[in-house]
């Protein structure tokens, strides 16, 4: 969940500017937007590291990827004509 950060009233209770609306109703989305500005501007100021080095060939893979497992239920299910038919009696006896 989200974080409270002091100072901010929950979301269900009134707001802090006086209004008598929910907090969520009046200024939460303005709220919001002053801190997304200054995270946003935080960021920017913060130094960047620098770019990693990348390698000429791509390392080989230590085990081979797994296969797929064979699931005919999804195959017939992507079928354009729908599931197969299935010619067993219902009852037997």
């Amino acid at each position: 969940m989200a974080e409270e950060h002091p100072g901010h009233p929950g979301r269900n209770e009134p707001c802090h500017c006086g209004s008598g609306k929910k907090y969520k109703h009046c200024c939460l989305a303005k709220d919001e937007e002053s801190e997304r500005a200054s995270r946003a501007e935080l960021a920017s100021a913060a130094p960047q590291p620098p770019p990693a080095e990348e390698e000429s060939s791509p390392s080989p893979r230590s085990t081979p990827p797994p296969r797929a497992a064979s699931q005919p239920w999804k195959r017939a299910a992507t079928s354009a004509r729908g599931p197969r038919r299935v010619n067993t009696p219902r009852k037997a006896g």
